[in-house]
């Protein structure tokens, strides 16, 4: 009788060690996980204002404004805009 009593005792710690081993991974990720997600917020953040930061830079206002005052650019006068008429597609002419 207490050869089975021993092999329950020793059958009952595997367990209870399997279980708090299985607790400890388990919290062990969950910890990993809210890391992850924690990042995941911070890199939608920052590509949020990327992309607010990319809209800003590309407006065409401030392209225009940069172009006259640092590049010293203007429109072309009507004088020297040339229209270049786009040829026929081919096949189109013969009818």
């Amino acid at each position: 009788m207490t050869r089975v009593n021993l092999v329950l005792l020793a059958v009952l710690v595997l367990c209870a060690l399997s279980l708090v081993t299985s607790r400890h991974q388990a919290r062990r990720l969950f910890v990993e996980l809210e890391r992850a997600q924690t990042e995941q917020r911070s890199y939608e953040t920052e590509y949020g204002q990327l992309q607010l930061e990319q809209s800003t830079w590309g407006m065409p206002a401030r392209i225009e404004k940069i172009a006259r005052e640092q590049l010293h650019m203007q429109l072309p006068t009507v004088a020297r805009t040339e229209i270049v008429p786009m040829p026929a597609p081919r096949g189109e002419g013969a009818r």
